[in-house]
């Protein structure tokens, strides 16, 4: 059974083991003073990506950010395997992302993998090497899940008063369409809602096709 290095040694990195992570999320340890910024880590097929922010008014403040082409899919589609480079480019990634995680002090996080992770058959090692590495439990999310966050990202740029809106989330393994109906203001004054009338997923995005043709 593994176990966690005491707080304050060099090997501590605030996140919960993956057993005990919920199924929704991935969650930091508050410091003893806590700032309220979040985070959203979202590691795909092609990129690394990192937002921290903080809330304002009914919305959120972006106070940093991290984005890095990892290609973690590449060659996937011809071996089903995630390649040795590619793990080992987004594992650095993540170290970065970890770092500023814990300088930013963030309260809570949703840490996501997304198709290349889905369609490996050595996914879950990959998985359980992050978390070794760099203490980042990832959340590997189904595709109804990745096409539920797409939505609810772009939600605030939809017309509220557009009778249907279709959303393209093209990335580097999969791509998503959501057809949405605005709802307005969410309760109290919060941020825009809508409703999802369908979606699909398609199992290509910019790094199968390319590597396709």
């Amino acid at each position: 059974m593994a176990h966690e290095p005491p707080r304050g040694s060099p090997g501590y990195s605030g996140v919960r083991p993956a057993a005990e992570a919920s199924a929704d999320d991935s969650r930091i340890q508050p410091p003893s003073r806590p700032r309220r910024l979040y985070a959203a880590l979202d590691l795909g097929t092609n990129n690394c990506r990192l937002l921290v922010a903080k809330p304002e008014g009914a919305s959120f403040r972006v106070v940093d950010a991290f984005s890095r082409i990892v290609r973690l899919g590449e060659g996937l589609a011809q071996t089903g395997r995630l390649s040795e480079a590619a793990m080992d480019r987004a594992v650095e990634a993540l170290k970065i992302c970890r770092m500023k995680l814990r300088d930013r002090q963030v309260v809570r996080a949703r840490l996501i993998a997304t198709e290349a992770c889905r369609q490996a058959t050595n996914g879950d090692a990959f998985i359980s090497r992050v978390r070794d590495e760099t203490g980042l439990a990832l959340e590997v999310v189904d595709r109804h899940t990745e096409a539920q966050l797409a939505a609810q990202g772009c939600v605030p740029l939809a017309d509220p008063r557009a009778r249907g809106v279709i959303l393209f989330d093209i990335g580097g393994g999969s791509s998503e369409l959501v057809w949405l109906l605005p709802r307005g203001p969410g309760r109290h004054g919060g941020p825009p809602t809508a409703e999802i009338l369908g979606w699909t997923s398609l199992p290509v995005g910019v790094v199968t096709l390319a590597e396709r043709h």
